[in-house]
C-alpha cells in the first residue's frame, strides 16, 4: 500500500518513521531541497544560524514524549542543555529592587520560589500557589493519554482514561488565566512588570511559561547541541533507514480526488502519482484553498477564512550573526527595553529587544566565536510578502534598513558588537514563507488564545474526503514539535486501524 506524504519536516518525517514500521510503502514529497521544514538551521560562511529551536519537550525521561521520541530516534546519543535561567527581562522602570532591573527567570522550581518571595514577600501566596500548580503538572502522569488515540479504543478502555479527570478539571481551572491577569493580581511593581513582559509585553496563557518551566525543572525540555537541524537530521536518518522515499524539490500542486477519495497528488512539474493513502504535513491553507480547491472546507473555517478572522502566530524578522568573540559573559537569552522605541517598514511598533546569544553550542561556530540572533515579531507579515513579489529591489532596501537600525541598536546594549561581526543573515516573514509555504509566514500555526486547550478549525480528517490526512503543527494551537509527532503518531494510528494492521513500534 502506498502512501505519499506532503512535507519533510518533524511531521512528515515522523509519520513516515511509524507507517514504514507498520509496513506501508511511503514517499514523501518536499518542495525545499532539504528537510525540517520551520525546524532547520542553515550554514553561512563557517556559522549555522537557527531558524528559532529553544527546546525540545521531551528531552529527558521525566516528560512522556520522550517515550515518543524514543520510538524514532536515540535520545540518548543526544546531548542536551538544560539551562539554569530560562531567560532574563529587564524592566523598564528600577523598582529599588535590590538595584537590580532584570527577573531572572529561574528554571529551578525551588530556587525560583526563593528569588520571587525574596523580591516581593508581598505576593507569597500567590507566588507559592504558582509553583505548586508547576508541580502539579509534574505530578500527572500521562503517558497513556499522549500514546493513546481515544477515538480507536474500546469503551471499556475508554473508562480507564476517567483517572485523568483530575487533570482535565485542573486545566480547565487554570486555562484562561494570562501573564497580564496573573500580573494584575501582584502588589510587588518589579515582579507585576515583569511578568506583564513575559511574552515581550504581549497577552498570552499563562500555561505557554508554566508548562515548559515544569518540565524545565525535572530537566524534560532542553536544548539540542547542534541545533534545528541535528535534531531533524536523526527523523530523516531514521526515516530513510526504515525504507522510506524522499524526493526533495517536488512541489505539490494539486492532491488529485475521485468520488470524494483522494487518490494521489499532482507536482507542479506536471508529474501525476497515484497513492492510496495521502497525508499532508504542509501549510493548512495551502492544502485546503489551493491543493483540494476549497471543496472539503467546513462552512464555519469558510467564514473564518473569509473574515480574517484566524489568529496566526507571529512571523518573525531575524538578524542572525556571526560574531568573533565568545560572549560567554552574557545571559543566553534577554530581552530589555530599547534606548529609543522605532518602527519597523511594516508599521510594528517595538519598544523592546529580543536577543538569543548561542554561548552555550559550540558546534554552532568556529572556537573563540559565536552565533548571536536578534528576533523581532510581526502580525503583518504580508507587508513583506508582498513587497518581496512586487518590487523586489524595494524589498531588499527595507530588510536592509531595518537590519541596520536593530544592529545598531544592538550597539548601544553590547558595545564593540558591530566591529566584530563576521557575518549577517537576515530573515523576513517572506523568506520563511518562501522556503515553508506557511501561510503569513507563520512560525508556529495558529496564535493560542486566552483558551489554551481550544480546539484547531483545521481538523485531521476533512469532511466528505476518504483516505486523506492532515498533521503538524496547524491542527493544535500553538503548534510545535510536540504537536508534530504526536498528531504524526495518531494519523499512523488511525491508518493501521482502517487498513487492518496492528500498529506497531520497531524495525
Amino acid at each position: 500500500m502506498q502512501i505519499n506524504i506532503i512535507g519533510a519536516g518533524v511531521a512528515g518525517l515522523s509519520a513516515g518513521c511509524y507507517l514504514q514500521m507498520n509496513g506501508f510503502e511511503t514517499t514523501i514529497f518536499e518542495s525545499h531541497s532539504t528537510f525540517g521544514g520551520l525546524c532547520t538551521s542553515w550554514r553561512r560562511n563557517g556559522y549555522t544560524f537557527e531558524s528559532g529551536l529553544q527546546w525540545v519537550l521531551g528531552s529527558g525521561k521525566s516528560n512522556p514524549f520522550y517515550q515518543l521520541w524514543s520510538e524514532l530516534i536515540d535520545m540518548d546519543s543526544i546531548r542536551f542543555v538544560h539551562h539554569e535561567v530560562r531567560m532574563e527581562i529587564e524592566v523598564k522602570e528600577n523598582h529599588d529592587i535590590f538595584g537590580e532591573k532584570v527577573f531572572h527567570l529561574y528554571t529551578n522550581l525551588e530556587r525560583l520560589e526563593k528569588y520571587m518571595l525574596t523580591i516581593a514577600p508581598e505576593d507569597g501566596s500567590r507566588i507559592k500557589k504558582l509553583i505548586r500548580t508547576m508541580r502539579r503538572m509534574q505530578f500527572y502522569e500521562i503517558p497513556p493519554m499522549i500514546k493513546s488515540v481515544p477515538q480507536l479504543l474500546p469503551w471499556y478502555r475508554k473508562v480507564l482514561f476517567i483517572k485523568y479527570l483530575p487533570l482535565l478539571i485542573f486545566l480547565n481551572r487554570v486555562k484562561r488565566e494570562t501573564n497580564f491577569s496573573f500580573a494584575k493580581k501582584l502588589k510587588n511593581p518589579f515582579l507585576r512588570e515583569a511578568f506583564r513582559l513575559l511574552f515581550d509585553g504581549d497577552e498570552m496563557p499563562l500555561l505557554i511559561l508554566t508548562m515548559p518551566l515544569a518540565f524545565n525543572d525535572v530537566k524534560g525540555t532542553g536544548y539540542p547541541v547542534g541545533g534545528s537541524s541535528g535534531f531533524v537530521g536523526n527523523l530523516e536518518q531514521r526515516y530513510l533507514e526504515l525504507g522510506g522515499k524522499i524526493r526533495y524539490q517536488c512541489e505539490v500542486e494539486k492532491i488529485t480526488v475521485v468520488k470524494n477519495q483522494a487518490t494521489g497528488i499532482v507536482l507542479k512539474s506536471g508529474e501525476s502519482i497515484p497513492s492510496d493513502v495521502t497525508i499532508s504535513a504542509a501549510d493548512w491553507n495551502f492544502t485546503l484553498f489551493k491543493a483540494l480547491d476549497g471543496k472539503y472546507v467546513a462552512k464555519t473555517i469558510l467564514e473564518l477564512h473569509r473574515q480574517q478572522k484566524l489568529k496566526v502566530y507571529y512571523s518573525v524578522f531575524m538578524v542572525s550573526l556571526g560574531v568573533n568573540g565568545s560572549f560567554m559573559n552574557q545571559p543566553h537569552f534577554i530581552r530589555f527595553p530599547l534606548s529609543k522605541p522605532f518602527v519597523s517598514p511594516d508599521g510594528t511598533h517595538y519598544e523592546r529587544m529580543e536577543v538569543h546569544i548561542y554561548n552555550y553550542d559550540p558546534t554552532l561556530a568556529p572556537e573563540g566565536k559565536t552565533v548571536i540572533s536578534i528576533s523581532y515579531y510581526t502580525r503583518n507579515a504580508d507587508y513583506w510578502i508582498n513587497l518581496r513579489r512586487a518590487d523586489p529591489e524595494s524589498y531588499q532596501l527595507d530588510k536592509q534598513k531595518f537590519s541596520d537600525l536593530i544592529i545598531d541598536q544592538a550597539e548601544t546594549r553590547f558595545p564593540g558588537l558591530k566591529g566584530k561581526i563576521e557575518v549577517t543573515d537576515i530573515a523576513t516573514p517572506a523568506t520563511f514563507q518562501r522556503y515553508t509555504n506557511n501561510w503569513k509566514g507563520s512560525v508556529q500555526g495558529w496564535l493560542p488564545g486566552k483558551n489554551i486547550i481550544a480546539q484547531s478549525p483545521v481538523k485531521t480528517e476533512l469532511p466528505g474526503l476518504k483516505d486523506f490526512y492532515i498533521i503538524g503543527h496547524w491542527t493544535i494551537p500553538g503548534g510545535g514539535l510536540p504537536v508534530a509527532i504526536k498528531s504524526a503518531r495518531d494519523v499512523s494510528q488511525i491508518i493501521c486501524h482502517r487498513k487492518k494492521v496492528d500498529f506497531k513500534i520497531g524495525r
